[in-house]
Order: C-alpha cells, then structure tokens, then sequence
C-alpha cells in the first residue's frame, strides 16, 4: 500500500482519488474547494490543509491542476510541496501543461533528488470514474514501473512514452488532433444538414468510412507509414472533391474555416509535382519540409 498525497480534486482529479483510494492506497488530499475536500474525506481520504502538509511524508505526490503556473506554484514556492518532499520521492503530475514547464520543473525537482513522471491522462471525466483512463507517462522506466500499481488504479491503459518530457509531449499532440478534428466534425454536420441531409444517416455514412474511422487507423498505416506513396487515393484527386466540397459550401453559404487551408496544402503537393502520389503523402511532404 502506498502513501499518496494527491493535489487538485476537480472533476477529474476527485474520481481519480477515489479510485486510488479503492485501489487500497491511502490518499491525503488537497484542495482550494472546501466541497472538493469534503467530498474526498466522504470517499475514504484523508485531508491536509496545505499541499505541502499533504506531501509530507509521502511516497508519491499526484498533481492534477488546471495550469502550469498553478504547478509551478503548488510544487516550488517557498511554501510549496518541495519544502517537506524526502530526497527520492516520486512526483506525478498529471496535469496538462506545456511541455517546457514539465522539462523545468523536472529540473528543479532533480536537484533535489526528487524524481519525476509527467503523466497526463487521455479520455474524458467519466472514464475517470470507471478508472479507465489513458495515462501518457513520461518518465524513467523503473520510475514509471514503481508507480505502475497507483496508475493502474486511475487507467486502464499506462503507455510509457519514451523518456522524461514525452507524456507531456504526446498529450499536445494529441489534444492538438482531437481539438482541430472536433471544429472540422462540426462543420462537416452542419454543411451536411445544409444540404438537406439527414443528419443521423450522415453519421452512420462517416462512422463506416475513413471520414469517421481515422486516417491513423485505416489510410496512414497501410501507406505512407509503410514509405509507400503509390496511390490508393491521389492526391489530386483529394484535392479536386476538397474544391467541390468548398464550392457547395460557398454555394449555401456556409462557411469551411479549415478547408481552405487544407486545399492550400493539397495546392502545396500538386506544386510539387506530388499529384499523382498517395493522399497520405501529405505527411511525406511535411516530413521533407520541416525536419
């Protein structure tokens, strides 16, 4: 059984306590919310009355807050976590901050001698509350398997990601997927409904095609992953029912924010005598350009 401080029991951070809690782990927690608090100790926790009186005498001190000032503070003020850690103590943020401020905390922390996971999690608040989170950790691997038992409880899918820094990075990568898929999901429903469809079949359509399967799981894989390039889907072709879909748009007069960046893009490819290629060839292309 692990001592657990936790910090920050929001809605996700008050379901992942529990579950810790649950785990048979006792789990002082903090938080600024008097009702949050509350309802920790109504959970089985334990409550301190600052994050440092948490974190004393903790094993493994969980951060899960809004920024990276807020870490920043909580973990290295005068008054902060890092005034009463033991040399060796293993911090686990949880929070979903920019990757810089996960690399200068790290920094901080190992003078030191504290230890470090970034571990931002993936999914939503309800799979906080069945514990099956998607948690990124990013840390040394002996560090991430000691926590291992503790994540286990929030997650029911702990993926190293590689080195100190990586869960962080991984996590803005892939918010930066799903926070720009989620603009272009509303505005393909909407210039759908504009033309008079359906809207519940329009979904059953994409849910069957690489629309609503994902390129990562259907097209990437099978192609430019693979370095094969020979088109099932070229790139001009792409590009031309792009140029459709913009024109009924106009015609309607219903907007597409992304799609004029996207033919600029698939403009790109054909200039580069990259037409007739795979539509997955875009990644190529970006690949050649920028790294």
């Amino acid at each position: 059984m692990a001592h657990v401080a936790f910090i920050g029991l929001g809605t996700m951070g008050i379901a992942m306590a529990r579950n810790i809690i649950e785990g048979g782990h006792s789990v002082v927690g903090f938080d600024t919310n008097a009702k949050a608090v509350a309802a920790h100790i109504a959970n089985g926790g334990e409550s301190a009355s600052s994050p440092a009186a948490a974190a004393d005498g903790a094993r493994i001190v969980i951060t899960m807050l809004p920024t990276g000032d807020v870490v920043k503070s909580v973990l290295l003020d005068d008054t902060g976590i890092l005034e009463t850690l033991e040399p060796d103590t293993l911090v686990i943020d949880m929070s979903t901050i920019n990757p810089s401020e996960t690399d200068a905390i790290r920094a901080t922390l190992s003078a030191q001698s504290i230890r470090m996971i970034d571990a931002p999690v993936g999914r939503t608040s309800r799979h906080a509350i069945t514990g099956e989170l998607l948690i990124m950790a990013g840390g040394e691997s002996k560090d991430i398997e000691e926590a291992r038992p503790v994540l286990e409880c929030m997650g029911d899918s702990v993926v190293n990601c590689g080195g100190p820094g990586m869960g962080s990075r991984i996590k803005v990568i892939n918010n930066l997927m799903s926070t720009v898929l989620n603009v272009l999901t509303a505005e393909v429903l909407t210039l759908a409904e504009a033309t008079g469809l359906d809207r519940d079949m329009a979904v059953d359509v994409m849910n069957g095609t690489t629309a609503g399967r994902g390129h990562l799981s259907t097209t990437y894989p099978n192609k430019v992953l693979k370095n094969d390039l020979s088109p099932d889907f070229m790139i001009d072709l792409a590009r031309k029912d792009l140029g459709i879909a913009i024109d009924v748009s106009k015609e309607l007069g219903v907007p597409l924010a992304l799609a004029s960046e996207a033919e600029a893009m698939y403009a790109e490819a054909h200039n580069k005598n990259r037409g007739a290629e795979d539509w997955t060839a875009l990644y190529a292309m970006l690949r050649d350009k920028y790294l």
